[in-house]
């Protein structure tokens, strides 16, 4: 009762909660569509009626007092809400990026995709190799009829000008993990490529644009920390990527029930962060937490 007050307290102080206003409303949707899932934090569901490739799943959304204890993931969650996955790809492996993804692999037997310590949590957890695809990026990788390829990337200095939980995983951890055995290892970007729709999932606040050069994308999944950190984040995006949509993520706290309305990080300023997107002649679609959007190439 006393933790359900604080939180209640703290939104009226801060006013974390969104406003309804924000949301974009929903695009055209048709057959050919490609469907665009926002799980909260980094996490999305990319999908049409082939194939579904999940980023970054993180439904279970740990409480702040429960962070130094054993983490769990919320299974019957998963089942709720994603239900179907072929592959699930993973930016770093820090908890709120990875702690979901082994458990959706074995209940969908989707195939667990990003780097060395991303296999080393999969391995962990219990998942067969069959099931790991261990990469350094710059290699495309057959999903189906769609490819995906790994952009190297760098973590955002997020938490008080620093890279939090930094260093890689090189052997299995302790599974269920404590928050500091997860650390993020190598950072990836991901080009996800239908054949009819080029999206960028841009998850970690930072990038490398040596990485992005020559790579065109149609909606860009942009971490809204980064924005703070970075001069000229979206500006630089935009030059290099050429993207029609952008869609805000990683504005949440991360904390708040995944059924519930989230909590803004109150540093992120998403209504600056939607105007600058509009600034750069890009459209912003921002998405509410379980909210679904409908991408088509014109």
């Amino acid at each position: 009762m006393l933790k359900k007050l604080l939180a209640q307290g703290l939104r009226k102080i801060f006013k974390l909660t969104p406003q309804a206003h924000i949301y974009s409303p929903p695009l055209a949707q048709d057959e050919q569509a490609i469907e665009l899932t926002y799980l909260g934090t980094a996490g999305f569901i990319i999908k049409n009626q082939q194939r579904t490739v999940v980023l970054d799943p993180y439904l279970s959304r740990i409480g702040v007092t429960e962070l130094l204890r054993p983490l769990h993931t919320n299974t019957a969650l998963l089942k709720k809400y994603i239900p179907k996955a072929n592959d699930v790809l993973i930016g770093h492996a820090h908890y709120d990026h990875i702690l979901d993804a082994p458990d959706l692999c074995k209940q969908t037997g989707a195939r667990l995709i990003g780097s060395r310590a991303t296999c080393m949590v999969g391995q962990a957890a219990g998942l067969p190799e069959s099931q790991l695809v261990e990469t350094e990026g710059r290699e495309d990788i057959a999903c189906g009829a769609w490819t995906v390829r790994g952009l190297p990337s760098i973590h955002g200095k997020a938490i008080m000008g620093r890279i939090p939980i930094p260093g890689d995983i090189l052997s299995p951890p302790v599974w269920p993990p404590k928050m500091l055995d997860l650390k993020h290892g190598l950072v990836l970007n991901w080009l996800v490529d239908t054949g009819k729709l080029k999206i960028v999932h841009i998850d970690s606040a930072d990038f490398i644009a040596e990485e992005l050069k020559g790579v065109q994308a149609d909606v860009v999944c942009l971490c809204a920390i980064g924005r703070k950190y970075r001069p000229n984040y979206v500006k630089e995006v935009v030059e290099l990527l050429k993207p029609k949509w952008i869609v805000p993520c990683h504005w949440d706290t991360m904390f708040t029930p995944f059924e519930q309305e989230p909590d803004y990080i109150p540093s992120v300023d998403l209504a600056g962060f939607v105007q600058e997107i509009k600034d750069a002649g890009v459209e912003p679609i921002v998405m509410p937490m379980r909210g679904k959007q409908w991408f088509k190439r014109a």
